[in-house]
């Protein structure tokens, strides 16, 4: 097990090669969800297996990455399907089901391709789409251990003759061990911000598979450094130069988290009904021949299945103010984004939270057996709900609804 330090967990760091050719492009809405439900389908199969023994999803991310799913957000102006934020939060809410942890390891990538709609480099813009079309793998490489905030970035980009220079430390680095390039988050000496596309095997860039969350086990989401690692000219992303402008990158990256969230709460409730019809006992009080006919049990179903419901609703609501603010991208579109997918967020974390601490109580003490392992669902809605606190979202959404107020801008809201 990983120390504090970031000593490696001793599994084989998986090796990425380049593609054997190019991966499948989907061309519309309906073709990413049929092929979103056949991969969770085969993804599903040996989840519990791979969160019970760490087995980091190397075929699996390999699928998701040649059924074209990754380039799901690349614009039809660049070759891609550039679906509607509906069915981005559909698609992992659908794979967060089957493998939560599956379904986080993209998120980074995909909000890189929010984010590359900003470049006004239409050559760097047109690569970087064309490589996301083939099949190849971004991740990110945001946040850092010790700063005061998550927004506090240490990593520097130096100057160094014609290029530059990367020297820094992140951590929660999710889907890099899995990645072709790895987009880290650094300052110049200005404390302008940048994100800079580094190859996974440049020299210099060490990924340690040092994650030990007690949930999402299999994202990887540890260490990453940069020693000395050189960059070209056109590896490097001005953000500072764009990052005044209205996006949907906040509510893009948020509204997928959200969809991981309702993921874990379809498959927490799910195998609580299972649990409940199969293997658990009435109380002895009830009078009632199996669980299932318990009156309270029943009551608890009804109850969750509702907030569960409410939570999707919410969560496609959020989708379609997205959508609706593609058309016309001002100040005022983005907060209404960004507050609609707080909504969301709110209602998905408290849903996965509690259906999948109630799996337990109503499935009764046979469910509490490793050999179930149906504590991954609550160790997965725990982590991955810290993500970003509800507290601020519940602040967010009041201060505007309330006073006018927008919300600040960055990709926590």
């Amino acid at each position: 097990m990983a120390d504090r330090d970031g000593a490696s967990f001793g599994v084989p760091l998986p090796i990425i090669t380049p593609l054997a050719g190019p991966a499948h492009v989907i061309t519309s809405d309906d073709e990413a969800i049929e092929v979103a439900r056949s991969l969770a389908g085969r993804f599903a199969q040996s989840a519990s297996l791979r969160d019970r023994d760490r087995i980091l999803p190397l075929a699996e991310i390999e699928a998701f990455s040649r059924s074209g799913l990754g380039a799901i957000l690349v614009p039809r102006a660049y070759g891609g399907a550039e679906v509607s934020a509906v069915t981005l939060a559909e698609i992992f809410a659908m794979i967060s089901a089957a493998d939560p942890s599956i379904s986080q390891i993209p998120q980074n990538h995909m909000a890189f391709l929010e984010l590359l709609r900003q470049l006004p480099d239409e050559a760097m813009k047109r690569r970087l789409f064309a490589l996301a079309l083939q099949g190849y793998r971004f991740s990110g490489a945001l946040s850092e251990r010790h700063g005061k905030t998550t927004k506090d970035i240490g990593t520097r980009l130096e100057k160094n003759g014609k290029g530059y220079v990367l020297n820094g430390r992140k951590f929660y680095a999710t889907g890099a061990l899995f990645s072709h390039f790895v987009p880290v988050a650094a300052v110049d000496e200005a404390g302008r911000l940048y994100r800079v596309v580094v190859e996974r095997s440049a020299p210099g860039l060490t990924i340690l598979d040092d994650w030990s969350g007690i949930g999402q086990r299999t994202t990887a989401s540890g260490t990453l450094t940069l020693e000395n690692v050189s960059v070209s000219e056109s590896q490097v992303i001005a953000v500072h130069e764009f990052a005044d402008r209205p996006s949907l990158y906040g509510p893009v990256s948020q509204i997928m988290h959200a969809g991981i969230d309702l993921g874990i709460a379809r498959a927490a409730l799910a195998e609580t009904v299972a649990f409940v019809k199969t293997y658990s006992r009435p109380w002895i009080d009830s009078g009632k021949d199996s669980a299932a006919e318990d009156p309270f049990i029943i009551s608890e179903i009804g109850d969750l299945t509702i907030r569960l419901h409410a939570a999707e609703a919410l969560t496609e609501r959020a989708g379609q103010t997205i959508d609706a603010a593609r058309a016309a991208l001002d100040e005022d579109a983005m907060a209404r984004s960004s507050i609609a997918v707080a909504e969301a967020k709110v209602a998905s974390s408290e849903i996965a939270l509690d259906v999948s601490s109630k799996l337990f109580e109503l499935s009764g003490a046979r469910a509490i057996l490793a050999e179930h392992n149906l504590d991954r669902h609550w160790r997965n809605a725990r982590t991955h709900t810290l993500h970003d606190p509800v507290r601020w979202k519940y602040f967010a959404i009041g201060n505007y609804y309330l006073n006018g107020l927008r919300p600040n801008r960055h990709a926590w809201i």
